[in-house]
């Protein structure tokens, strides 16, 4: 889908099609505004997109992938004792998309309920009360179309009314929807069929033994398998929204067996609304345009990009040659950017929005000087305890994880999916377990979910591994809410088409001097662990970290040495204004400017919850009430702009003045 940018014809340009922008554009045109979408990808589509269980294949497509290559710390020494590390490229593998939806075409589709604590903060820190956790919750029954639950013959639509019936216990959940699910929306959630898992005796007293160690440790008291698949098991329900720790089945973005999420929304509002949302991909946007009157704030007319296929450098497709043809687009009304926690950060610099003396150290002249743009970096960090079993999982019993030859009707699985049944339709994960690392914190900070698969990390081709041996099983450990907030991400260039230098600077390289992130990834593995000291007839052997670490200051090496991240976040924070490091307001605005938004995973001033797409697509909704709103305020009105031009081939080079 293209769209070329002729006359005046555009109120709003969102940049980036992700969690963030998609649903943002596609909102803006149901309400009847013009809005051009640019992706700097393109808009590829086959099965490692459609198959829920080839996500790991879609994050190394060279179609859809941007392989970003990321320091987890400045020490040498220290960054080198990391397998991923690749010398080559000085630094670990981060996968990234570029293509039509953005990250929400290759991630896990895990749909998790961010916590109360997440909202809260926000409304803390900026004084804006629509951020509170009770308000919030309306945004997520917005976009959701809850595929699990029985829907309710009463959807109240206020807020107030939602709250009221959901602690109403005698009301019958067939007449009230007491959970405040939404099943009208965009997204569609489902559960995994427990029975795929049951059906697997070796599986099957894995989970029972997970069951029962995961509220024995953490509750005080057993749990049956039967009770830990079927009781409780929705972390989205709004009675449970705190995930109190346990087991947990996972809700997943799935549709009728296959992946679902801001493609489809913005598919599906481009062909209903065809003269108000143009999407235009293969269109790198270089750098953000402002009428900049004397005495007054710059404000946003429009953007500059490069009409262009493969021009940015992570692309593994790269264009070697000189740049495209340089297209400028003006807006009547606001510019949105929404390329996530690395791009946003890097467009906003190239823009001159960003700390002072770094963007004059390449040239850049500086038109508002924000030290919170790229800084705050943040992240989840992962390891993964591997175990091999001493038998194969019948469970994954002829499949290869690949789709079929032109012509070949694929594995049995494949087979299975085309029917919207089996493996394939889920993401791997078996089930989660939701726990706090430390009794005293407000919010669990530990999921530790498990897969028939071994999965230590990105590595270039580590998706081809992951359905090598079908004797594996790993217990993944994420650590959210993490204190440390040091990473950063800098320009290596005034040049758009290249990367930006990202550098996460992980634990006590960070602010982490007490090593709490650290100390919580340990008591994860230990939770990981005892689990499956409880499998001792199924169990050959621990692989990693391996039976010969073993005392939690082992551990905590081994955790300093091979953690990974693939959450990044935060480095466009909201803030009140008179914070140094705030770079938007809580209604996604860009301090000291005008008609600029950020709506991505950089607007988040803490990473929210334990799988950051589901907080995004609620900041989203909430953000383009926000713009909508804004839309009829006389002090955003502004005269037709001038016509769109291609200027004359410039050089990659910004401005220097």
């Amino acid at each position: 889908m293209t769209a070329a940018a002729t006359g005046n014809e555009f109120d709003y340009v969102v940049v980036g099609s992700g969690a963030g922008g998609g649903p943002v554009a596609a909102n803006l045109a149901e309400a009847g505004h013009r809005v051009l979408l640019l992706e700097a990808g393109l808009d590829s589509e086959d099965d490692d997109y459609r198959v829920p269980a080839f996500h790991g294949r879609a994050t190394e497509h060279p179609d859809m992938s941007w392989p970003f290559y990321v320091r987890h710390f400045d020490d040498q020494a220290q960054q080198e004792r990391d397998e991923k590390y690749v010398p080559e490229h000085d630094g670990v593998l981060y996968p990234r998309s570029g293509t039509l939806g953005g990250c929400t075409a290759h991630n896990a589709m895990i749909t998790m309920y961010p916590h109360d604590a997440d909202w809260n903060g926000i409304a803390d820190l900026t004084g804006d009360p629509s951020w509170r956790a009770d308000e919030m919750r309306q945004w997520f029954e917005r976009l959701e179309s809850c595929g699990y639950k029985d829907r309710p013959r009463m959807l109240p639509r206020h807020p107030w009314l939602a709250r009221l019936f959901a602690v109403l216990p005698l009301i019958s959940e067939k007449y009230v929807n007491r959970s405040r699910h939404g099943f009208d929306g965009w997204l569609r959630t489902s559960l995994a069929d427990p029975e795929l898992a049951i059906g697997d005796g070796q599986v099957r007293r894995l989970l029972k033994h997970a069951a029962a160690k995961s509220l024995i440790n953490f509750l005080g008291r057993p749990l049956t398998l039967v009770e830990g698949l079927n009781s409780a098991v929705d972390p989205n329900d709004w009675r449970v929204r705190n995930c109190p720790e346990g087991l947990w089945q996972i809700p997943l973005a799935v549709r009728d067996g296959q992946r679902n999420g801001t493609r489809e929304r913005i598919k599906d509002v481009a062909k209903r609304h065809p003269d108000r949302l143009k999407v235009q991909t293969g269109a790198l946007v270089t750098r953000v345009l402002f009428d900049e009157s004397p005495g007054s704030e710059p404000v946003a007319t429009g953007v500059e990009y490069l009409e262009q296929e493969h021009a940015y450098r992570a692309d593994p497709h790269a264009d070697p040659g000189p740049d495209g043809e340089r297209v400028q687009v003006r807006v009547s009304r606001e510019v949105i950017l929404a390329g996530g926690a690395f791009n946003t950060p890097q467009l906003l610099q190239l823009s001159g929005i960003g700390p002072k003396a770094d963007l004059e150290r390449h040239g850049i002249r500086c038109r508002v000087d924000l030290p919170g743009v790229g800084a705050n970096l943040q992240d989840r960090y992962e390891v993964g305890v591997v175990t091999k079993m001493r038998t194969d999982f019948t469970l994954l019993k002829g499949l290869t994880f690949t789709p079929p030859a032109a012509g070949e009707q694929g594995d049995p699985g494949f087979v299975q999916w085309r029917q919207g049944e089996g493996v394939y339709t889920t993401n791997g994960a078996l089930l989660g377990i939701v726990r706090r690392s430390d009794p005293d914190l407000t919010s669990p900070d530990l999921f530790v979910f498990g897969l028939p698969a071994r999965f230590t990390g990105y590595y270039p081709g580590y998706s081809g591994d992951l359905a090598q041996q079908s004797c594996m099983f790993t217990w993944a450990v994420l650590k959210a809410h993490t204190v440390n907030r040091a990473g950063t991400v800098r320009l290596r260039s005034a040049d758009p088409r290249d990367t930006p230098d990202i550098r996460f600077r992980y634990f006590e390289e960070g602010n982490d001097t007490a090593q709490q992130d650290i100390d919580a990834v340990v008591t994860g593995i230990e939770a990981a662990r005892s689990i499956m000291n409880c499998l001792d007839d199924d169990v050959e052997a621990e692989l990693v970290p391996g039976e010969d670490v073993a005392t939690r200051d082992e551990l905590r090496s081994f955790v300093r040495d091979q953690a990974w991240g693939h959450h990044a976040s935060c480095t466009a924070a909201m803030g009140r204004r008179n914070d140094p490091a705030a770079v938007l307001d809580s209604r996604f605005r860009v301090h000291g400017t005008k008609g600029l938004r950020v709506v991505d995973a950089s607007v988040f001033p803490r990473s929210p919850g334990f799988f950051i797409v589901t907080a995004i697509y609620m900041a989203a909704e909430k953000a383009s009430a926000a713009i909508l709103a804004d839309a009829t305020s006389p002090a955003l009105s502004r005269p037709h702009l001038p016509h769109p031009r291609k200027p004359p081939r410039q050089p990659a080079v910004q401005e220097t003045r």
